[in-house]
């Protein structure tokens, strides 16, 4: 139907839903590098990651030859709860700009949690149900991954444990109760509850904590407690594979009217959202099948790709983690407090760190400033209020569209829309007031922080 006016909004139906997931490792020749253990530098086997992540987990996180995975009909019929979503043509904006740009975006905010988070949440809780675990243990930083972990855990009857960030702990109260409400304990990241979170407040005294802190205390906790394993939303293989849900229903519809798209953007904080919709579109340029431009748009306050090395790396500030071979700032690095546009890890997936190493994917960094510009602009326009880390991807769609308005080329933009910033107001506040600052971390800073990579032979 090429011709056929293609509506505001394009629906699959609940049998065109996606039956697999699609493991894009299976396509790349040269392979991501595999996990070490920190103390010996050999590559992690699944009995020593068994005792972290949930045994069907491992298997996931280490296969990297099998392309499709079947979904599990629980699982499935938990997504049809919310999905499949809505991929949106954006007549609205379009209009605005005045360009001849097509725009596209995947609207992952259709259920409560407000975002992508719950495709990997209901999956990795389902596989420590079936393992018959008493709970989990996670990390959140902006909130959306705990939302949607405490949603799944209630759903399945799991315990479900959070060390959240602190500055978002404090920032949004609103999205702490929401994971209260849905059953999960909450705890502010850094915090005394812990050994790691004990020395990395000697350590810095009053820090409004990181991802990598908060990574750190979830392990701590999973490892010391019995019946439970720890689950991360973000960065792992196991999570991007869950997210392929994304990329997979988008190009669906889009096949619907033959419709091709010649750049998809993303943001990009550890990569599941990206990597999730990329998958289905990066696998056909790895097979030479099609081509397309990649972008991954991060805060230039916390600037992996564009500002960091591609060296292993601890996955969290207190050093307990396995080692990541990825593009990263230092676990140390700690963002600025007055970042509020989330995205705040210090690293990168390694399946995209190896893709944009490749040369097959870009990146450009912005900053807060511009985000929350564009996320008021898209507001207005589009009507729905975006999550800040949503707006990096809006930013750059927006300024590619007026690019292509210069030149007139008619050129077909997709990005995510990762969920909705109604729980992200103290930020939006801070925007309105003028009392948004962008800060953009020092050479010398970040020097610090590579000064302490981990040396592997």
């Amino acid at each position: 139907m090429p011709n056929e006016k293609i509506p505001y909004k394009i629906y699959l139906n609940e049998d065109e839903m996606p039956k697999t997931w699609y493991n894009l490792r299976a396509d790349m020749k040269q392979k991501p590098a595999p996990l070490l253990n920190p103390g010996t530098h050999k590559p992690m086997t699944a009995q020593e990651l068994s005792g972290v992540f949930c045994e069907e987990l491992v298997k996931q996180e280490l296969d990297d030859t099998t392309a499709l995975f079947q979904i599990p009909e629980e699982i499935r019929s938990f997504y049809k709860m919310y999905r499949p979503s809505p991929l949106v043509r954006a007549y609205c904006l379009e209009e605005k700009l005045d360009t001849p740009a097509k725009i596209y975006y995947k609207f992952e905010g259709n259920n409560t949690s407000g975002s992508h988070k719950l495709n990997s949440a209901i999956a990795q809780a389902y596989y420590a149900k079936k393992q018959g675990l008493k709970g989990v243990t996670t990390e959140t930083g902006a909130g959306q991954w705990g939302t949607a972990l405490s949603m799944a855990c209630a759903y399945l009857g799991l315990d479900c444990k959070v060390y959240m960030v602190k500055c978002s702990y404090e920032q949004k109260p609103f999205r702490r109760e929401v994971m209260r409400t849905y059953g999960a304990s909450v705890t502010p990241s850094p915090s005394m509850d812990t050994q790691v979170g004990r020395k990395i407040l000697a350590e810095h005294p009053g820090t409004t904590g990181s991802l990598g802190c908060a990574i750190s205390e979830a392990v701590e906790t999973a490892v010391g407690s019995e019946g439970y394993r720890y689950v991360l939303g973000s960065v792992l293989n196991q999570v991007m594979l869950h997210q392929s849900v994304i990329g997979l229903e988008t190009k669906a519809a889009l096949d619907k009217y033959s419709v091709k798209p010649d750049m998809i953007i993303g943001c990009a904080g550890g990569g599941s959202n990206l990597g999730g919709l990329i998958a289905p579109f990066m696998g056909q340029k790895l097979r030479g099948e099609a081509d397309y431009r990649f972008i991954a748009v991060e805060p230039a306050s916390c600037p992996s790709f564009t500002r960091g090395v591609y060296a292993y790396d601890f996955c969290d500030t207190g050093m307990v983690c396995p080692l990541a071979k990825m593009y990263t700032l230092g676990s140390g690095f700690i963002p600025s407090a007055n970042h509020a546009g989330g995205l705040r890890y210090h690293g990168m997936s390694s399946t995209l760190s190896e893709l944009y190493h490749q040369g097959l994917m870009e990146a450009v960094s912005v900053k807060q400033t511009e985000v929350f510009e564009a996320a008021e602009y898209f507001a207005r326009v589009e009507g729905i209020l975006p999550a800040p880390e949503s707006s990096h991807a809006i930013r750059i769609a927006i300024d590619e569209a007026r690019k292509c308005k210069e030149t007139g080329e008619e050129k077909t933009i997709l990005f995510g829309l990762t969920g909705t910033g109604y729980f992200d107001m103290v930020a939006y506040e801070k925007f309105h007031m003028g009392q948004m600052e962008d800060y953009i971390p020092t050479d010398a800073e970040l020097e610090e922080c590579r000064n302490a990579l981990p040396r592997i032979d």
